[in-house]
């Protein structure tokens, strides 16, 4: 943050506020719109959400983990988790390392429950980018990458995780 910002030419100051708006209608606009889409898999979005995160960091996540991941307070997530477990969609275990501590694991339901949502996502996905060339999105993941590094945020898809392949899935 060299530059003064009163030094910026006024049409890129103009830009990057409006780059910065968009980050946050665009977050709310399209985890709405993916909360709908998943809706009609019979789990709620509270649920759904951690459900496709244990699931994309492998057997194992501590619930503390996957609170960072999905950006909320480990308190605020412990309902979700009961009715998963609840509903017969993941289960907790004793860490091995500590057993203090708590890993969560999915089903066999919870694993089809989730490929099902993931599919959906992909759906989704798939259809909001369709016709966006490749290069720009490199490029906008590019502009990403530095504000993340910027911000000192990890993204969930780059997140320590267990050695599973799934851990490097794209975040929702």
């Amino acid at each position: 943050m060299s530059e003064n910002p009163l030094s910026l030419p006024p049409e890129r100051e103009t830009a990057l506020m409006a780059a910065t708006m968009l980050l946050s209608v665009l977050q709310r606009a399209y985890k709405s719109m993916a909360d709908k889409a998943v809706a009609h898999h019979g789990v709620s979005a509270t649920m759904a959400w951690p459900l496709v995160m244990i699931g994309r960091q492998g057997d194992g996540v501590r619930q503390v983990q996957l609170a960072e991941l999905l950006g909320i307070e480990a308190a605020s997530l412990v309902r979700s988790l009961d009715q998963l477990v609840a509903a017969g969609l993941a289960e907790r275990r004793e860490d091995p390392a500590d057993r203090r501590a708590k890993t969560l694991h999915l089903t066999p339901a919870g694993a089809t429950a989730r490929a099902q949502i993931e599919a959906t996502l992909h759906d989704l996905r798939a259809h909001l980018f369709e016709g966006v060339p490749d290069t720009d999105l490199a490029a906008c993941l590019r502009v990403f990458a530095t504000l993340e590094q910027r911000l000192g945020c990890v993204m969930p898809s780059r997140a320590p995780a267990s050695a599973s392949p799934s851990a490097n899935r794209p975040a929702p």
